[in-house]
C-alpha cells in the first residue's frame, strides 16, 4: 500500500496496516515485516538513501508511542513512522519524464538493496511518490532479504507498470496516462505486443522484455508449471538478477518521448495577451498569491506553468495540472533541471478527473480527496470547462467552491481572439456563458475582493473567497 498521506482512518494490507494521525503517517508491523525491518534498517544502502531523499524517512516507534491510537483486539508485533507526502499523486497522472525518472530510481534502489543481500519483492510505479520534481519511494516493507535461487518476482510488475507504458509512449507515440488509469496492473506482456509490429523487435529492449514475456506467459500462463521453482532449480542467482536490473536501467534511459509540441504546449507564446494584458495578469496574480501565505495552492489548467511560479512564492506546495501531456512534460523538465522541491506538475483532465478506484474504491484516491488546496488559480480554463467540455458555467463555479479555498480566476468573454478559435466549427449553444451571468452565479458563491479588466477589454480578473454557505 503506498497511499502515505495525512487524514483520518486507516487502510490495512498484507503487510500489516498503515494509520493516518494527526498529519502522521504510521505504519503496523507483522512479525515477519519486523524482523524483515530490523535487517533493512541496519544496511548502508538505506541510510543512505533515506539521507538522499531518495526513500522516505522512516523510523521505528515504540508501542508506548501509540497509546490509544489502535482499534481494539489488535495486536501488531512493531509500529514505523513515515516522514507526510505534501500531496499524493498517481503514474496516470505523470508525464513521460516522470515516470521514466520514478522508474530509474527503482532500479537504483533494487540493485543498491542486492549488493547487500536484499530486494524489491513488489516493483509497482504506486510505490513511488513526489517531492516536487524529486522522486521518493515510499513501501518500505516491500524490501526483504533475497534467499538463494531465488528470482526478482517484481520483474514482471516492473515490466507492466514502468517498462511497457514508457516503450509504448516512445516508440508508438501512445500515451499511457489512460490506460494505466483503467487498468491497476498495467499492460500486460500480450497487450504491449499486440500494440508494437515486427521491426520494433530491432529496438532496445523489446525482444527480451515483451516478445519473450508475451511467448512465456502463453505457455506457462494456462499450465501448472512452477515458473518460480523452475528458476529455482535452475539456480537462478543474485548476480543474474543484478544484470537483468543493469539491462533494464540501460533501456529505461536510452527512452525519450520527442513529441512534445502540441496545440497548448506553445500556448504561453501563442495567445492573444497583449504585453499590457500579461503584465496586468501578473501583477494581479502575484498580489493575490502574496495577500498571504499559502500551505497548498493549486493552479488548474497550467500550461506550462508561468503562474504556478509565481504561486510558489508564497506557497509551501504547489499542485499544477493541465490536461496536455506535452505540457506537464515540458514543465517538469524544466522544473527538474532547475530542482524545484515545491511544485508538482500532473497531467488531469478537469473534465474527467481521476476518481476513487481500486479495492472498494479505497486504494486511489480521487483528486478532491488528497488534500483540499487553500487557494485555486484558475486561469485561462472556465472557457474550455463551458465550450470544449460542455460543463455549465453555474455547475463548474460551485465544484470550485466546494473546494473551498481562495480563487483567482479569468473569464474570457465572448470577443476574445482565442475564444472565437473555439467556436469557430460549433454552434453557439451556451448562452450560460455571459459575463453577467458569471458575475452572478460567482458572486452567489464567493465574496469577490477584486475584479479587474486587462487592458484589451476581453478578459476579466477576479480575487475571491468562498462564502460558509456556498458547498453543495
Amino acid at each position: 500500500m503506498s497511499d502515505l498521506q495525512s487524514e483520518p482512518g486507516s487502510f490495512r494490507d498484507r503487510q500489516g496496516r498503515i494509520f493516518y494521525r494527526n498529519g502522521e503517517v504510521i505504519r503496523a508491523l507483522s512479525s515477519r515485516a519486523l524482523e524483515e525491518w530490523q535487517v533493512l534498517s541496519s544496511t548502508r544502502f538505506f541510510s543512505r538513501s533515506m539521507e538522499a531523499g531518495k526513500i522516505v524517512r522512516t523510523r521505528a516507534l515504540e508501542p508506548e508511542e501509540l497509546e490509544g491510537a489502535l482499534p481494539e483486539g489488535e495486536t501488531w508485533s512493531g509500529f514505523l513512522r513515515h516522514e507526510t507526502i505534501p500531496f499524493i499523486s498517481y503514474p496516470y497522472e505523470w508525464s513521460f519524464q516522470m515516470l521514466k525518472d520514478a522508474a530509474l530510481l527503482q532500479l537504483e534502489l533494487i540493485a543498491a538493496a542486492l549488493a547487500e543481500g536484499m530486494i524489491l519483492k513488489d516493483a509497482s510505479s504506486f510505490n513511488l511518490q513526489w517531492r516536487g520534481t524529486k522522486p521518493v519511494f515510499i513501501d518500505i516493507p516491500s524490501f526483504e532479504r533475497l534467499s538463494p535461487g531465488e528470482p526478482w518476482v517484481g520483474y514482471r510488475q516492473f515490466c507492466q507498470l514502468f517498462l511497457y507504458p514508457l516503450f509504448l509512449q516512445s516508440y508508438e507515440n501512445i500515451p499511457f496516462q489512460p490506460w494505466l488509469r483503467g487498468s491497476i496492473d498495467g499492460i500486460s506482456p500480450q497487450h504491449c505486443w499486440q500494440l508494437m509490429s515486427a521491426r520494433d523487435l530491432l529496438r532496445a529492449g523489446v525482444l527480451t522484455h515483451v516478445y519473450l514475456q508475451s511467448r512465456l506467459q502463453n505457455h506457462y500462463g494456462g499450465s501448472d508449471t512452477d515458473a518460480k521453482g523452475v528458476l529455482k532449480t535452475a539456480g537462478f542467482s543474485r548476480d543474474l538478477i543484478a544484470a537483468n536490473v543493469q539491462r533494464l536501467a540501460k533501456t529505461v534511459a536510452g527512452l525519450s518521448w520527442t513529441q512534445t509540441r502540441s496545440e497548448w504546449s506553445d500556448y504561453a507564446s501563442n495567445n492573444s495577451y497583449s504585453r499590457q494584458d500579461h503584465e496586468t495578469k501578473t501583477d494581479f496574480v502575484r498580489s493575490a498569491a502574496q495577500s498571504r501565505h499559502w500551505t497548498l495552492a493549486w493552479d488548474l489548467g497550467c500550461n506550462t506553468g508561468s503562474f504556478s511560479r509565481i504561486c510558489a512564492e508564497n506557497s509551501d506546495y504547489v499542485v499544477a495540472m493541465d490536461q496536455d501531456p506535452a505540457a506537464i512534460e515540458l514543465f517538469y523538465r524544466a522544473l527538474s533541471q532547475e530542482g524545484c522541491s515545491n511544485i508538482l506538475p500532473l497531467v488531469l483532465n478537469l473534465a474527467d478527473p481521476s476518481p476513487d478506484l481500486g479495492w472498494r474504491c479505497l486504494e486511489r484516491k480521487a483528486i478532491t480527496g488528497r488534500g483540499r488546496p487553500q487557494l485555486t488559480l484558475c486561469l485561462a480554463l472556465i472557457h474550455h470547462m463551458v465550450i470544449g467540455a460542455n460543463v455549465p458555467v453555474g455547475e463548474f463555479l460551485q465544484w470550485l467552491a466546494d473546494l473551498q479555498s481562495a480563487l483567482v480566476i479569468e473569464f474570457v468573454t465572448k470577443d476574445d481572439p482565442m475564444l472565437k478559435v473555439l467556436l469557430r466549427n460549433k454552434e453557439d449553444q451556451y448562452q450560460d456563458y455571459e459575463l453577467d451571468h458569471f458575475e452572478r452565479c460567482l458572486g452567489s458563491l464567493f465574496e469577490v475582493e477584486r475584479r479587474e479588466i486587462v487592458p484589451s477589454g476581453t478578459r476579466v480578473l477576479y480575487f475571491a473567497a468562498p462564502k460558509a454557505s456556498a458547498r453543495s
